[in-house]
């Protein structure tokens, strides 16, 4: 009985850790934040690479010759909208210009919408139409691609 007085009493722990985890649970888990983070910032740079290389294109074609320029701003416009709209490549004539319409911001003027439907159908030499009228037609393009992509 002489050791008795030795012997503490029982003592309690301090408390549990909110987090008892290891360190190597720790690891995977900021590994798993950062790579959910690398996934979102690779498709965010995806996206914007291809309006990136849309508006280049759009910016390439040359507003001298209105009805090429038409053509060309109507093949990229359905370029756009085969990889965004993937129904879209069904659509023509009226149909087409309303969906254009429907994914804009602001819709194209009757004489644009027009313009832009039988272009691919026109002679090149054609002087209905002006470069003014192209331009416009890049215009609307351009905030097409930006509402779109």
């Amino acid at each position: 009985m002489g050791d008795l007085p030795q012997f503490r009493d029982i003592q309690m722990p301090d408390g549990v850790s909110f987090f008892p985890i290891a360190y190597g649970w720790w690891v995977l888990l900021l590994a798993a934040i950062f790579l959910f983070i690398g996934v979102k910032v690779f498709i965010t740079f995806w996206k914007s690479r291809k309006k990136y290389y849309s508006l280049k294109k759009l910016e390439a074609i040359s507003t001298d010759n209105p009805i090429q320029a038409a053509m060309d701003i109507s093949e990229l416009l359905r370029r756009i909208s085969l990889f965004k709209y993937r129904k879209s490549c069904a659509l023509s004539g009226q149909e087409w210009i309303d969906f254009l319409n429907q994914h804009a911001t602001v819709p194209l003027s009757p004489q644009n919408a027009e313009f832009l439907s039988f272009a691919p159908f026109m002679s090149l030499s054609d002087t209905r139409y002006t470069p003014d009228d192209a331009k416009e037609l890049k215009n609307f393009c351009k905030n097409w691609i930006g509402g779109n992509l």
